[in-house]
């Protein structure tokens, strides 16, 4: 089909839909004209278990569509694309209705379902651990008997069921986690006989999904004519909006943990060490994620001496203590040692404490980047960061001086920014699924 271009940018609309909220952002021509949230309880979670209830998601899409509809923007809106937590999935029937409750993305109930799957899954597989789509999904199977009825939904999967009615796809990102083979673009036969349920359909990134279902249309508003295009991970989402897009560039996301992901050529798995890849159009996203990060710090200070402390560091003088930034034993990466104990250095003095763990964090993201090159990853090229641990003055500065690459600032730290960019404008109206 021929494309048919706007005469002028279109407007699309951002999601991300994650554990405690519901975003959106208006993208048009590479900027956001507006942003509307909602805020979601957190997901209820005791030991191994961590679990949310798809009405509390229902609420926050519901509030959204309405804030959308009162501020007149439904009816300018000419697409949709929207990111959501990976590995959080629920079972739902023909009509789209859950028939369980969300295993969400850190739920690590499956344990003898992930041994199942260890038996028979490739070393470097993302849906090894009970923290997988797949051995969720196993584990459902065994609480409700599947159906031939009864689909896989992944969180993103239940979002686009709201917005276009589109039942059993899925986009190649969040099937990684169910096993999908991602290099050879299909379903192992091992995943097939494992999963109790049909595989969904699988597309890439930035497919057009359809138009917005009757519903949207007639109770928010929304022009018939709008597409709903296939999104991603929420990680992804966060690599998209800081810029990055040259082989080389990475994006670092300090919250509780530390998260990188690099754009490569090439995949790249790892399982020892949790790397693995998505692919992102015709290059790949190789990436680990470590289990220092920002929260040690908060195990330490409370916000208010954070905030105090921060400004009387001094980075140009280090302190020279040895630090490995754990808030509990074992380390996934650069270090894959289970048994790896916190190096917590013992100081009378908060600040040379404190910047001794931030020199932490720099020294576990320098060898993260370190290990990537290692194993095969491009060098690094430009170096963004993203997440809570930017507003962290020090860490900013130490990183400048320590990391072998040029520090870059972010376009956005917006999510349902960075998911637009999955789009290419001029094709909106113009493709088919």
């Amino acid at each position: 089909m021929k494309n048919t271009t706007y005469p002028t940018p279109p407007i699309i609309l951002g999601l991300d839909l994650g554990t405690s909220g519901l975003r959106a952002a208006l993208v048009k021509s590479g900027q956001i004209l507006a942003e509307f949230s909602v805020t979601m309880p957190f997901p209820e979670r005791d030991q191994q278990n961590s679990h949310q209830s798809v009405d509390i998601w229902q609420t926050a899409f519901d509030d959204l569509m309405s804030q959308l509809k009162q501020s007149n923007w439904t009816a300018k809106i000419d697409a949709i694309i929207a990111d959501a937590t990976s590995s959080s999935v629920l079972i739902c029937n023909s009509l789209g209705q859950a028939i369980s409750q969300a295993l969400m993305y850190d739920d690590k109930r499956a344990q003898p379902q992930a041994k199942k799957i260890a038996q028979v899954a490739p070393i470097n597989s993302a849906a090894r651990g009970p923290n997988s789509s797949l051995a969720k999904l196993m584990w459902l199977a065994e609480q409700t008997k599947p159906q031939t009825d009864h689909f896989i939904q992944h969180q993103i999967d239940w979002l686009n069921f709201q917005l276009c009615g589109v039942q059993n796809i899925t986009d190649e990102n969040n099937a990684l986690k169910l096993g999908y083979d991602s290099i050879n673009q299909l379903w192992p036969q091992w995943v097939s006989e494992l999963c109790p349920y049909a595989l969904p359909k699988v597309v890439s990134a930035g497919s057009l999904l359809g138009t917005v279902s009757s519903k949207l249309v007639k109770k928010w508003q929304f022009q018939a004519s709008t597409q709903v295009f296939a999104g991603t991970t929420d990680s992804i989402a966060a690599f998209l909006a800081s810029g990055a897009s040259q082989v080389g560039d990475a994006v670092t996301a300090l919250g509780s943990t530390l998260a990188i992901k690099q754009l490569s050529n090439t995949p790249l798995f790892a399982s020892e060490y949790g790397i693995y890849s998505h692919k992102l159009n015709h290059k790949w996203l190789v990436g680990g994620a470590s289990n220092a990060g920002g929260a040690v710090l908060l195990a330490h200070f409370s916000l208010e001496k954070l905030e105090a402390l921060i400004p009387q560091l001094n980075v140009q003088q280090p302190t020279g203590l040895a630090c490995y930034p754990l808030t509990h034993t074992g380390e996934r990466f650069p270090i894959a040692d289970p048994n790896l104990k916190p190096m917590i250095p013992k100081t009378d003095s908060d600040t040379q404490r404190l910047q001794a763990l931030i020199e932490g964090l720099v020294e576990v993201e320098y060898q993260a980047y370190e290990k990537l090159e290692t194993l095969g990853a491009p060098k690094l090229n430009r170096l963004f960061a993203v997440g809570g641990g930017t507003r962290n003055q020090a860490w900013c500065q130490l990183r400048a001086l320590r990391m072998p690459a040029t520090i870059a600032k972010p376009i956005s730290q917006s999510a349902a920014f960075g998911v637009t960019r999955l789009i290419d404008p001029t094709t909106i109206q113009g493709n088919t699924l």
